[in-house]
């Protein structure tokens, strides 16, 4: 889609994360194994943002910085690195804690029980994860990212796919009618969301600004 695109031809599908490894380390790294590593510090990051909990009275679904993160990271690695990470970051989680509050296991998105399907209450967004993560990532590809107002834009997007996945999710896990499930699972992180996003918003072109200003960076 033309209207989408916001830079020349030859500068699409170019994203910050590739400017984080520094030049001699990237000079010595194929270029896999250049990507290969800029997805397992996505992963990390999101682990440990992971551990940032807190807990929402009434709600199975606690505010953490695992959100901001997968934003960051989509935006920072784009589209496919960012949803591998994100990916990644859930298979590390049906063996290891990383999940929030340190959860882990497949139970925590989806488990068979008496032959029945069981959805894990917060599985939903953990899905939304790799889905926000690879269009936030997409959209940093086509240049959103290097201004305020399109990598807000950006921001929104994602976090608006990650709620589309996981309050619904929410509702059929815990039995709730969709404005119960709206009541715990959206309504409490509109403002905590909403300044994580400005943060990003304004992260991103700030990145580009240093990035400009380094001669033989780019």
């Amino acid at each position: 889609m033309p209207s989408l695109n916001r830079l020349p031809a030859a500068d699409r599908g170019i994203t910050i994360g590739d400017f984080l490894v520094p030049v001699r380390i990237g000079e010595r790294l194929s270029s896999r194994a250049r990507h290969i590593a800029l997805v397992v510090v996505g992963t990390l990051l999101i682990v440990l943002a992971a551990r940032i909990v807190v807990p929402v009275p009434g709600s199975p679904v606690p505010v953490t910085g695992q959100t901001f993160a997968v934003l960051l990271v989509g935006g920072a690695l784009g589209a496919r690195r960012g949803a591998m990470s994100a990916l990644l970051y859930l298979a590390l989680g049906l063996f290891l804690p990383v999940y929030a509050g340190g959860a882990s296991g497949p139970d925590t998105i989806v488990a068979v029980d008496a032959g029945r399907i069981v959805l894990g209450a917060t599985g939903g967004y953990l899905v939304g994860f790799v889905l926000a993560a690879a269009v936030v990532g997409w959209l940093a590809e086509l240049g959103w990212d290097r201004s305020i107002g399109g990598a807000v834009l950006a921001m929104v997007v994602g976090n608006a796919i990650i709620y589309a996945l996981g309050v619904p999710w929410l509702a059929i896990a815990a039995d709730l009618r969709f404005s119960q499930a709206v009541a715990q699972g959206l309504t409490p992180f509109v403002l905590g969301d909403g300044l994580k996003i400005l943060l990003a918003g304004a992260l991103f072109p700030l990145a580009w600004w240093v990035v400009g200003r380094r001669p033989g960076e780019r």
